[in-house]
């Protein structure tokens, strides 16, 4: 027979570990911050790259879109060919290609081709 200390300090383990695991889950080691891309795009050119964050700007017309997703850290526009753009003010998660069109000074113009969307 278990004493009850034993099954005590069993339980609360169990219960760290439960929630350990759910910390871990929420985090995404996945998402590139969009600063990263910016700062070196050659790196990350034609990759596919996930990003999270909020929209800052939209338009869309049947089907087609193009959006700005704010993570914090940078802005990135994103293109969709369907679905159509979300509302601003949404969080976003996008995964897509990563394409650099140029660097100039400290300005980098990049866009992400949407392949698919997700809620961080």
């Amino acid at each position: 027979m278990k004493k009850p200390s034993q099954a005590l300090a069993r339980v609360a383990l169990v219960a760290s570990l439960g929630l350990l695991a759910l910390a871990f889950a929420g985090c995404r080691s996945d998402v590139t911050p969009i600063k990263t891309l910016l700062d070196d795009p050659g790196r990350f050119d034609g990759t596919t790259v996930r990003i999270a964050g909020d929209v800052t700007g939209s338009v869309g017309i049947l089907g087609y879109g193009a959006y700005q997703v704010n993570d914090g850290t940078g802005s990135l526009t994103v293109v969709t060919k369907e679905g159509g753009a979300p509302r601003e003010g949404a969080k976003i998660g996008v995964e897509g290609t990563f394409q650099a069109a140029f660097t100039l000074k400290t300005e980098t113009a990049a866009v992400l081709l949407e392949k698919k969307r997700y809620t961080p």
